[in-house]
C-alpha cells in the first residue's frame, strides 16, 4: 500500500466533555484513512497512534506484501491521540486552553472520540480489529473494555492495561528532566529540557544488551552517542506542552478508571470479549512482559506472544525492527483470519 492512498481529515467534535468533567472547547479529532468501508461494514481496522507519534507513523504496518493490511480489503483508520499536535492539543487549542491550560485527557476520552468519529464518518461500523503499539496498544485495550460488544479483535503491542508503578516512575523521570529547564515555566523554548528529556528517554527505550552489543548499528548509527543525538534532534522538533499532555494521559492510564469497574483493572480486563493478542517485548523496561502477561491472562480469549528482541520497547514500533514487525503482522493476520 502506498502512502499517496492515504487521506488526512479532521472531525470537529465541538465542545467535548472529558472524563474529568471539563469541556475541551472546539475539539477536533484528526485521522488518516485508506480504503473504503464495505457494504457489510465489517472491514474497518483502527490503528490508534502512540506517544509522540504522528498519524503517518502507523502507515508502516500497511506497507509491503507481508502486511495483511496491504491487500486493499480493509478500510484503515488511524485516529490521532489528543495532545499529539494533530488532534486537539496544547499547541492548537483555543487560547484559554492552550499550553499549560490544556485539560487532562484520558485513554477513554480518546476512545470515545474515536467512536464518535466512526459513528459520524464510517456508518457506526464495529471495528474488525483495533491494533496499536505502546499508547496505541493501551487504547486498543480500552476499546475492548469500553465497547466490548462492538470490537471483534484486539492487538496490543508493547502495552499494558494500566500504567503500572515502575512505568509511572520512569515517566516522572523524563518529565522532571524537561521541567527542570526554567525556560518552560517562563514561556520560552526549553531547548535544554527537551535535550535532557530525549537523553533520559533513550536510555529506557532499548535494552541494556542493545547498547552493550551495538544494536544501534542496525539502525544506521555508528555509536550510542550518535543515536542519542538523533533522539535529541527529534525531540527539539516537539512541542513541550504536547509531550507533557500525552505523558499525563499515559501516566494516569487505566482501563478500569471509568464507571462500572470501581477501578478494578482485573474486572475491566475480564469484560473484554474479543480475541486479544498481547505482544510485549521480553526486554521492554517499562511496559514489561510480566505486566502484559498478567493482564492478558485475565481476558477470556487472550493470548500472550512475547517478542524476543534486544530492541526493548522500540521493538514493537511500526516498521522499526523488521523481525519484530513480521511477528506483529502475523498476529494481525491471525486475528483477521485467512491464510498468511
Amino acid at each position: 500500500m502506498h502512502t499517496e492512498q492515504w487521506h488526512d481529515e479532521t472531525l470537529p467534535l465541538g465542545d467535548f466533555v472529558l472524563d474529568s468533567g471539563t469541556t475541551l472547547r472546539n475539539a477536533h479529532l484528526a485521522y488518516s484513512v485508506s480504503g473504503t468501508l464495505n457494504s457489510a461494514g465489517n472491514n474497518l481496522v483502527v490503528l490508534p497512534t502512540h506517544y509522540g507519534g504522528a498519524m503517518k507513523a502507523n502507515r508502516a504496518w500497511a506497507e509491503g506484501k507481508r502486511s495483511p493490511l496491504s491487500s486493499g480489503d480493509y478500510c484503515l483508520l488511524i485516529p490521532a491521540l489528543f495532545g499529539n499536535g494533530e488532534s486537539s492539543s496544547p499547541s492548537n487549542a483555543c487560547a484559554e486552553q492552550a499550553g499549560t491550560a490544556f485539560p487532562r485527557t484520558t485513554l477513554a476520552d480518546n476512545v470515545r472520540a474515536q467512536r464518535q468519529l466512526i459513528a459520524a464518518r464510517f456508518n457506526d461500523a464495529g471495528p474488525r480489529l483495533v491494533a496499536g503499539w505502546s499508547m496505541g496498544g493501551m487504547q486498543a485495550l480500552q476499546w475492548g473494555a469500553l465497547y466490548p460488544e462492538r470490537v471483534r479483535a484486539l492487538l496490543a503491542v508493547c502495552a499494558t492495561a494500566q500504567c503500572y508503578p515502575h512505568n509511572a516512575l520512569f515517566l516522572d523521570g523524563v518529565k522532571a528532566a524537561l521541567q527542570a529547564d526554567p525556560a518552560l515555566a517562563s514561556g520560552g523554548f526549553p531547548q535544554h529540557g527537551l535535550r535532557a528529556f530525549a537523553r533520559v528517554y533513550a536510555g529506557w527505550a532499548y535494552s541494556q544488551r542493545f547498547f552493550r552489543d551495538g544494536g544501534y548499528r542496525a539502525l544506521g548509527f555508528e555509536s550510542m552517542e550518535a543515536l542519542v543525538a538523533h533522539w535529541e534532534t527529534d525531540h527539539l522538533r516537539a512541542n513541550p506542552h504536547n509531550l507533557l499532555a500525552m505523558l499525563d494521559t499515559w501516566q494516569q492510564g487505566d482501563i478500569a478508571a471509568m464507571p462500572g469497574f470501581g477501578e478494578d483493572t482485573g474486572a475491566a480486563l475480564a469484560s473484554i470479549n474479543a480475541p486479544t493478542i498481547a505482544m510485549p517485548c521480553r526486554s521492554d523496561l517499562y511496559f514489561t512482559a510480566e505486566d502484559a502477561a498478567r493482564d492478558i491472562a485475565q481476558i477470556a480469549q487472550g493470548e500472550c506472544r512475547i517478542i524476543e528482541s534486544d530492541f526493548g520497547h522500540c521493538s514493537g514500533g511500526p516498521g522499526y525492527e523488521p523481525a519484530s514487525t513480521r511477528l506483529v503482522l502475523q498476529a494481525m493476520q491471525d486475528l483477521l483470519g485467512g491464510a498468511a
